[in-house]
């Protein structure tokens, strides 16, 4: 093998002579070839364990402390930042490298290269601001120039936005720092959404306020608090201008809430008959009955002397009729029928009808079971309905129209302590527990009337000791005293 070392060192010599030749001095320091690759290897080395270490970081010990998302990412490239930097400064004094010399070549340099890269740098101190100050945080859905999105990262230059569509696109700091943001998940992610609705002119405003609210509720991303509402925005050419307006706490899928809520609308108003106006235009014809004669004809002396008798069509009333024409009657129409609010006003019971909702049972369906919790409380509307207790099996009374049920279970806060099943198909005003409270503070006397019927299940009161009081407070007096405790009345 000795042969070959002749060849080799002839080879070697002169690549170790080039790698080790100076090519420049800089503070007493001569830098060759070989030193300059070797620095730009050991800065790659620096970026790739900093980043490394950033991301184990992140996704080791920061996931395992609890701390959000946002702080995670936030914390990460401050640590990868810094890394770098120390690294790289030690990396050069292990060189050699006169720092305050490489000062002032980059004073010089900034001067020369500051115009040209005036945007750079306002992206880095902008990057630097979003960072520290955290006015949006990595996972936060934000809306920027009609760009809507959840944040993906935030670095030193830029922010990276990924849309609804999936596509990421990245944003220049500096345009979030100058510009208006909607960040929909700061602080609270709570957010209200509104949707236009347009009715026919002539549409009763409480059926069309019905309709929405059930809808509103029958979406299960929308939230119960705070409630629905519906307000009525203006007069159109051809309609009435309603917006149903919603809470929700995924801001996020407000687009796929949206389009299910619409559907929901659309199904509730054709449910109900009411019509969305097409746009139109009114037509006055001033010789309306010479145009109408033409295609009526006169009538005949034979159909004037001889008029179709009305007994010939006799009408039968019937007690079935009678209750469908109930179960078809508007909820205004229905809550008036009831003796704590005939006396409202229209604007009273329209704030009513945003408290509970209408639904109807058909005769032998059970409402609400024995044992479970007690979520809602009822006002019988039409119908009657029949209270008994499975564990006894016992009869305990039946309720009819204008009687409520379902109070001891809310006020109490115990399960339902017996079974209500409808005798007939029965119609009922149903109060979440949420809403409630305000149902009783804007009317006093079914608040009243709550502690009345109460008092007179006083033996079950009793059994479940949940009233204390003196001795000589009267038991509507305590009852009163627990109703103030529960809801402020």
């Amino acid at each position: 093998m000795n042969w070959l070392t002749p060849p080799i060192q002839q080879v070697l010599n002169p690549l170790s002579r080039i790698f080790s030749a100076t090519l420049f001095e800089s503070g007493g320091n001569r830098f060759s070839l070989g030193l300059i690759l070797g620095l730009i290897f050991a800065t790659i080395a620096v970026f790739v364990v900093s980043r490394v270490f950033s991301e184990w970081l992140k996704r080791r010990l920061l996931a395992r402390m609890g701390l959000d998302r946002g702080n995670r990412e936030v914390v990460a490239t401050f640590t990868r930042y810094v890394l770098t930097v120390l690294g790289f400064t030690i990396l050069l004094q292990t060189a050699g490298v006169n720092l305050s010399s490489l000062a002032v070549l980059a004073g010089a340099l900034g001067i020369g290269l500051g115009f040209g890269l005036q945007n750079f740098a306002s992206n880095f101190v902008s990057g630097i601001t979003l960072l520290l100050e955290q006015p949006m945080r990595v996972g936060d859905f934000i809306e920027v120039d009609n760009l809507l999105g959840t944040v993906e990262s935030i670095s030193i230059r830029s922010t990276t936005v990924r849309t609804q569509d999936g596509v990421f696109v990245i944003v220049p700091n500096i345009r979030l720092v100058e510009n208006n943001i909607i960040n929909w998940s700061h602080r609270d992610p709570r957010c209200r959404l509104h949707l236009p609705v347009s009715i026919s002119y002539g549409t009763d405003p409480f059926t069309v306020t019905e309709a929405l609210l059930a809808a509103a509720r029958a979406e299960p991303k929308v939230l119960s608090t705070p409630s629905p509402k519906v307000w009525l925005r203006g007069f159109g050419d051809s309609d009435l201008s309603f917006e149903l307006l919603v809470w929700i706490d995924q801001p996020q899928e407000s687009d796929p809430i949206k389009s299910s809520l619409n559907f929901l609308i659309e199904r509730e108003i054709t449910h109900r008959g009411l019509e969305i106006p097409h746009p139109q235009r009114d037509l006055y014809i001033r010789n309306l009955d010479e145009v109408t004669g033409l295609f009526h004809p006169h009538p005949t002396s034979a159909d004037i002397k001889n008029p179709p008798s009305p007994l010939e069509t006799p009408v039968e009333l019937s007690s079935a009729s009678t209750k469908s024409s109930i179960s078809n009657l508007g909820l205004r129409d229905l809550l008036r029928r009831i003796t704590y609010f005939e006396q409202c006003t229209d604007i009273d019971l329209l704030q009513l009808i945003e408290y509970g909702y209408r639904q109807l049972f058909p005769a032998g369906q059970v409402i609400c079971q024995e044992g479970e919790p007690g979520n809602s409380f009822y006002i019988i509307l039409s119908g009657s309905v029949e209270i008994f207790s499975r564990k006894t099996e016992q009869y305990i009374a039946t309720l009819n129209e204008g009687e409520f049920f379902g109070e001891m279970s809310l006020l109490l806060g115990i399960p339902r302590s017996a079974t209500v099943r409808s005798l007939e198909e029965t119609v009922l005003f149903v109060v979440d527990h949420k809403d409630l409270q305000r149902l009783l503070k804007n009317h006093q006397e079914l608040a009243d009337q709550i502690a009345q019927k109460l008092l007179e299940r006083q033996q079950t009161l009793q059994e479940i000791k949940v009233f204390t009081g003196p001795s000589e407070e009267t038991p509507l007096f305590r009852i009163r005293k627990h109703l103030q405790t529960l809801f402020g009345i």
